[in-house]
């Protein structure tokens, strides 16, 4: 009896199917300070331990995608392994704050699936819950991944492709408590611009580009314990459709968001992913810039201290991304540069009233 995984299959998926993911993970100091140097990111609320304590925490909590990328990475040996790319992400909450010490697990549920024409490959959509020790929901969202047959003429008796809603609803927005935004500082944020100075329709260039090394794809790949091959075996790859490894698309969120900071300093939290595409490769070499559009602005319920923006984040490739093109001239594709299409909900505080 084989005692080594090699990975799911589509095939092997079902309808309905769940799985528990192994490894919980214990998150540290580390992970934040690994975060850092791998994308720069600079949100004062995850940043600073006194910054978050002036807001009524107890210490900063980790940012956001440190716990995507733990809870995605934990999925990956069960859903992807046998990836040929990640497709996209929707429906997705994050929940209560996590900290240092906290452990993270994760369980995943098969919503949809869709054998490809070719019958080479099919698309497996995932609904994926994060917890913490308590058995708190941290994160939660669905994702779509296109992976490998291991036999051509297998068939799946069932297949379905789920509907998902366009954004998630305002009040299914998780606001951590405590926060009392009476001692949020503008100015240590890095920017005077709150909830009411933006508006629906407004386009924020984030100007600056980070070059991806390849030591630096690799070393996150391995952080966040992602063990797909198109990411993690060159020698796989090289006999691959792109002949070398692909970048993690969660970098390239990570990196975008992290550039973001350029525009819109005070968005302090991630509340929702309400979609997303990775819409064109990436590799080490390429410079990713990145761009905003503000979709909405929302008033959170029973809240006049903070409000949330939905966002749409762009990242582009080896070019600047003012001028903002994404689409073809026909509309029907993204342009070759564009290598994310990605719509969240960010929390931000409004301007308090005067006493």
């Amino acid at each position: 009896m084989t005692k080594t995984a090699v990975g799911n299959f589509f095939e092997d998926f079902r309808l309905g199917q769940d799985i528990r993911h192994a490894t919980p993970r214990t998150v540290t100091v580390g992970d934040a300070a690994l975060y850092t140097s791998l994308y720069g990111s600079r949100f004062a609320f995850h940043a600073s331990d006194a910054f978050a304590q002036s807001l009524g925490l107890a210490a900063a909590p980790l940012d956001d995608f440190i716990v995507f990328h733990v809870v995605f990475g934990k999925t990956v040996p069960d859903i992807s392994l046998n990836a040929v790319a990640n497709l996209g992400y929707a429906d997705g909450c994050f929940g209560v704050p996590v900290f240092p010490g906290d452990t993270l697990s994760a369980a995943s549920t098969v919503i949809g699936l869709k054998e490809n024409s070719s019958r080479q490959t099919g698309v497996v959509w995932v609904r994926t819950v994060g917890t913490n020790q308590r058995g708190e929901m941290v994160v939660e969202y669905v994702r779509w991944v296109m992976v490998r047959k291991r036999d051509p003429e297998a068939r799946v008796p069932a297949q379905d492709v789920p509907q998902l809603p366009p954004a998630v609803a305002a009040g299914d927005l998780v606001v951590p408590y405590p926060i009392d935004f009476a001692g949020y500082d503008d100015v240590l944020a890095g920017s005077p611009h709150r909830w009411e100075d933006y508006a629906v329709g407004e386009r924020i260039d984030h100007v600056d580009g980070v070059t991806i090394e390849e030591a630096e794809h690799m070393m996150a790949t391995r952080l966040w314990q992602n063990t797909a091959r198109v990411h993690f075996n060159r020698h796989a790859e090289a006999q691959g459709r792109f002949g070398r490894r692909l970048v993690y698309g969660g970098h390239v969120i990570s990196l975008a968001r992290s550039l973001s900071f350029n525009g819109l300093a005070n968005t302090f939290k991630v509340a929702a992913i309400n979609g997303g595409r990775h819409a064109n490769p990436v590799f080490a070499g390429d410079t990713i810039y990145a761009w905003s559009e503000v979709l909405d602005r929302i008033a959170i319920p029973d809240r006049r201290d903070v409000g949330a923006l939905r966002l749409r984040l762009v990242a582009v490739k080896n070019r600047s991304a003012a001028g903002f093109p994404l689409k073809t001239a026909d509309g029907k594709e993204y342009e070759g540069d564009v290598v994310l299409d990605f719509d969240y909900t960010a929390l931000m505080p409004r301007r308090l009233p005067s006493l």
